[in-house]
């Protein structure tokens, strides 16, 4: 890094999985984000019709049916369908025997922020039309944030520690972040971690809408979302899951497993400021910043990539790109994959921090869509028209969160 004594990494991650809009699976995920022409999955949604804000990325190619039957899925809100499936991919990416691994040390941390709503939303309106007999028994169970790391469990026969996160759109790196102290603490030697959500939520939607935070070009949807644009107008809503799989270095070392990247520091912060907008000198997501990086132990000069939480939104960005400004200085190109992906919210951390570990890997920032001219008041380099080659062996990831939560990640390269 810069020869300086750098503390061991606390935790390997040994596989990655992904669904989201630019692609099902890690590779195809992967070349669509890195492809600046890559078409995006964009566009207006029958259940958002009316609204301001009527269009969302969303996931294409994905037979949810022909992966778990008809009768299994009645059982399963999509952002845990989601879930199941990217889990399943982290797992073979990881080459782990669940046949051979002690199901007790291994533990499940999922986040996401609105968790399974929409089936809320669908029961509440067969109770208000249809009437109390006609609702689903289902409704708790299903509705409930928890039902994404619960369905990895049962599916993976897991018996370890199992919970949920849910800080808004920090809740996926919030989710890695807790494994990581899992991992630290000796709790568990492995741990699935990260984000799910899929939120086709007319409620949130309007609500959403009304504080001015998500675009209405309707005109225009797959230019809409331009993180660090100077004329970005707000964000657009995507669904997908991100999850690592996480291991003790030891533990994964002893199993000759490929370690595709290193977690060596992490922190998270609340602004106590806003329930609806983040800090506006950014103290938060500094601090954060600052203290992942103490404890990994590396200095500015040492980041090479930032993952950026990079939502479009007019504050997010200029109060995010002035923070990490501060931090790192001129170093660390920074990027969003937003415009690819949307902003999948509880998800959007798991799937960023995988892309993230893929840029250490091939040594390649993908580009921020859509910016086109970036905003003078944001001191930082973003990488935009197409990849960027970085040598750097760390990144950063950060990630702003509804309601005042922060939360960054410093990963290493093996």
């Amino acid at each position: 890094m810069t020869g300086r004594n750098r503390r061991p990494f606390v935790a390997a991650v040994t596989g990655l999985g992904m669904v989201t809009p630019a692609g099902v699976g890690v590779a195809e995920t992967w070349r669509t984000v890195t492809e600046s022409d890559a078409p995006t999955s964009v566009g207006p949604l029958g259940e958002l019709d009316g609204l301001p804000c009527d269009f969302m990325y969303t996931i294409t190619g994905l037979d949810t049916e022909q992966i778990f039957g008809a009768a299994a899925l009645r059982l399963m809100d999509r952002f845990t369908q989601l879930a199941v499936i990217a889990a399943r991919e982290a797992l073979a990416d990881a080459a782990l025997d669940t046949s051979a691994w002690d199901s007790a040390r291994v533990a499940v941390v999922i986040g996401s922020a609105h968790g399974g709503l929409p089936f809320y939303d669908a029961q509440h309106a067969v109770l208000a039309q249809k009437g109390a007999r006609r609702v689903s028994p289902m409704v708790a169970p299903l509705s409930m944030v928890n039902g994404a790391a619960s369905n990895v469990c049962t599916d993976l026969g897991i018996h370890g520690p199992s919970m949920a996160v849910t800080t808004a759109c920090c809740s996926g790196t919030m989710a890695i972040g807790t494994a990581y102290q899992f991992l630290r603490a000796g709790a568990c030697d492995v741990a699935i971690a990260g984000g799910a959500e899929s939120l086709r939520s007319r409620l949130i939607y309007a609500g959403v809408c009304q504080m001015k935070a998500m675009s209405v070009r309707r005109d225009d949807p797959a230019r809409a979302c331009r993180p660090f644009d100077v004329d970005r107008d707000g964000f657009v809503i995507g669904e997908g899951a991100g999850l690592l799989v996480m291991e003790r270095p030891e533990h994964a070392r002893a199993r000759g497993a490929r370690i595709r990247a290193g977690i060596a520091g992490y922190a998270a912060t609340s602004d106590a400021h806003s329930m609806a907008a983040p800090h506006p000198d950014g103290i938060g997501i500094e601090r954060a910043l600052r203290t992942a990086m103490a404890e990994a132990d590396v200095a500015a000069a040492d980041v090479g990539h930032v993952n950026a939480h990079g939502t479009s939104t007019v504050l997010n960005d200029l109060i995010e790109g002035n923070a990490v400004h501060r931090v790192l200085g001129d170093h660390g190109l920074v990027t969003s994959t937003k415009a690819m992906t949307g902003h999948t919210l509880g998800a959007a951390g798991g799937i960023e921090t995988a892309l993230t570990i893929l840029s250490l890997q091939h040594r390649l920032v993908p580009p921020t869509v859509n910016l086109e001219t970036p905003d003078p008041r944001i001191p930082v380099e973003v990488v935009r028209k197409e990849s960027r080659p970085v040598a750097a062996n760390c990144a950063v990831k950060s990630s702003l969160g509804i309601g005042g939560h922060n939360a960054a990640l410093v990963l290493i390269r093996e």
